[in-house]
């Protein structure tokens, strides 16, 4: 994953060390010595997240992150604060300022590269929502949309997912009496069942319950529909924060080490439900203002016109955060035969579950839609050409490795799927050129056999025909 970070500290050893160890992980840094020019920077540059320091002269850390969470242009940016102030009560000031998390000085490299890579996912799943609500023509509605008010964190619906008695009833009281209605699951069983079943807005999660694996639930709460996008907040011990690192990547949200501070689980939370709402409110928008005229009444995905409007918009922000967009151009391999043999509900069926196994092999920030008959196309933000062919390699495989189940059909039918991808940096090409090479790679590959990938910028993938083999 490729990211723009900024690096704020007035002293310039500690800038260059960050500097060097974010280059060696691929990210872009961009660096500066004080407060002011990093506000500027955070207009001028839209960085992907901020690393910012809190004692500089002139205007502190705190200072600056009131600011960047004052100013439309950056307050979905997320910001850590990189200190070596140890205490509780900096940490909540510093949350209660905006910042999304705090680092201690010496910065330890796991934390510091997972915390990143967490905040950036969560950074361009919310870019690419509300980048789809200004293509649906809500912008004026979108641009009044801010995270939130206190007001908007209070009354919220909280799951605890903890065997210990002593922190649950803890974790509880202080809940509670803030205003929120608290539910406790004493096992990983329950607390699955639970957050499968029930709206939350937060899941505090125990890093052991009962014996068990307190990251493999938030991997299976992460895997369920309605708790996909509920954020996580993980309760550990010191001596647990190498494991920490893997539950971000997981997709934990945030976390707190014991013994819980009530004034910073308050912070936290609060942090996480405004973000949870803000979230929703997108979601909710997007759904109300994308008209009938902009999906695909069979699949549910976009059609042709709202794809071509986003694609446009995509390729234009290339130049503002200097990201690769690729796109990937199939169809479905012998589809006539299929409405011909089989009846046109089946065709329609095996559309709906093409749509199906595109989703699960896609990021959430990821766009499908039907492009034509049996034609669809997908636009993969921030991916270079090389990640863009693996992941059209992965579908191919995912739809030829598995024949459909129609109805009235004993035996599974076969699919398979031609792909072509192409991908830009240039901000000045037209969505029409970058699907009109993804279109010409989608005929190499048709051509070459059936069933198999080829990039407009690289060698194509392996299909598994002979003749696609004969043709590379």
């Amino acid at each position: 994953m490729t990211a723009r970070i900024l690096v704020v500290d007035d002293i310039i050893p500690n800038v260059k060390l960050l500097e060097a160890k974010l280059a060696a992980e691929y990210f872009d840094v961009l660096t500066t010595t004080d407060g002011p020019t990093a506000l500027e920077m955070a207009v001028g540059e839209t960085p992907d997240l901020i690393l910012l320091d809190v004692m500089m002269p002139g205007m502190d850390g705190f200072e600056v992150c009131k600011r960047l969470r004052a100013d439309p242009k950056t307050r979905h940016i997320p910001v850590v604060m990189v200190t070596a102030l140890s205490d509780v009560s900096d940490r909540v000031r510093g949350l209660e300022a905006g910042a999304d998390d705090f680092l201690s000085k010496p910065v330890n490299d796991v934390a510091l590269f997972a915390r990143v890579r967490s905040l950036v996912r969560l950074k361009m799943m919310m870019d690419e929502l509300r980048l789809r609500q200004a293509t649906s023509g809500g912008a004026e509605m979108f641009e009044d949309e801010v995270l939130g008010s206190e007001g908007e964190t209070e009354n919220a619906r909280i799951l605890v997912v903890e065997d210990s008695e002593f922190t649950a009833s803890k974790l509880k009281d202080y809940l509670s009496v803030a205003g929120h209605t608290v539910e406790h699951a004493k096992d990983t069983a329950e607390g699955l069942a639970l957050g499968g079943d029930r709206p939350y807005d937060l899941i505090i999660a125990g890093l052991r319950i009962d014996g068990q694996d307190g990251l493999r639930l938030c991997s299976q709460l992460r895997s369920q529909e309605l708790t996909r996008h509920v954020p996580i907040l993980l309760v550990l011990d010191d001596v647990d924060m190498p494991e920490l690192a893997k539950g971000l990547e997981l997709g934990v949200n945030d976390y707190l080490v014991k013994p819980i501070d009530r004034n910073e689980l308050l912070a936290r939370i609060r942090t996480q439900i405004r973000r949870r709402r803000y979230h929703t409110r997108l979601r909710t928008m997007l759904q109300s203002s994308v008209s009938m005229a902009y999906t695909d009444s069979l699949t549910g995905v976009y059609n042709r016109r709202y794809i071509n409007s986003h694609l446009d918009r995509k390729i234009l922000g290339i130049a503002e955060a200097r990201k690769p967009v690729s796109v990937m151009l199939f169809d479905i391999d012998h589809f006539k035969e299929v409405n011909d043999n089989h009846g046109h509900a089946a065709g329609d069926e095996v559309l709906k579950e093409i749509v199906k196994r595109v989703a699960d092999n896609v990021r959430d920030f990821d766009m499908i839609a039907r492009y034509g008959g049996e034609e669809f196309l997908v636009i993969m933000p921030n991916t270079p050409a090389d990640a863009a062919l693996m992941v059209a390699e992965r579908l191919r495989k995912r739809i030829a490795g598995s024949p459909f189940d129609l109805p009235g059909r004993d035996e599974p039918l076969p699919i398979t799927v031609s792909i072509g991808v192409s991908t830009t940096i240039d901000p000045q090409e037209e969505a029409s050129s970058l699907v009109a090479r993804a279109d010409d790679s989608l005929y190499t590959a048709k051509r070459g056999g059936r069933n198999r990938c080829c990039s407009a910028e690289l060698p194509d993938g392996d299909g598994e025909e002979p003749a696609a083999a004969a043709g590379r």
